[in-house]
């Protein structure tokens, strides 16, 4: 597979292995993932992107996420 297939792909296996384990002490945090590594859980967006910026470098893909046991819904009218 060639790498821009393969975007993020290892990190959101790493955040579907430990989403469940997460629920319970970080629900509602951002987890920060760069390739495999879990970089950290902050309180909010601004600071999980900063950490993400930190760790991975401009330029380069970080996942951040927020830990929730379902996916909310939006709706935009």
């Amino acid at each position: 597979m060639p790498p821009e297939d393969r975007t993020l792909q290892e990190e959101l296996q790493v955040f579907e292995e430990h989403r469940h384990e997460w629920l319970s002490s970080n629900l509602g945090e951002f987890v920060v993932i760069v390739g495999s590594k879990v970089i950290g859980f902050h309180p909010d967006y601004e600071s999980a992107f900063k950490a993400g910026l930190s760790a991975a470098g401009l330029g380069k893909n970080f996942l951040l996420r927020q830990v929730w046991a379902e996916e909310p819904v939006y709706l935009i009218y």
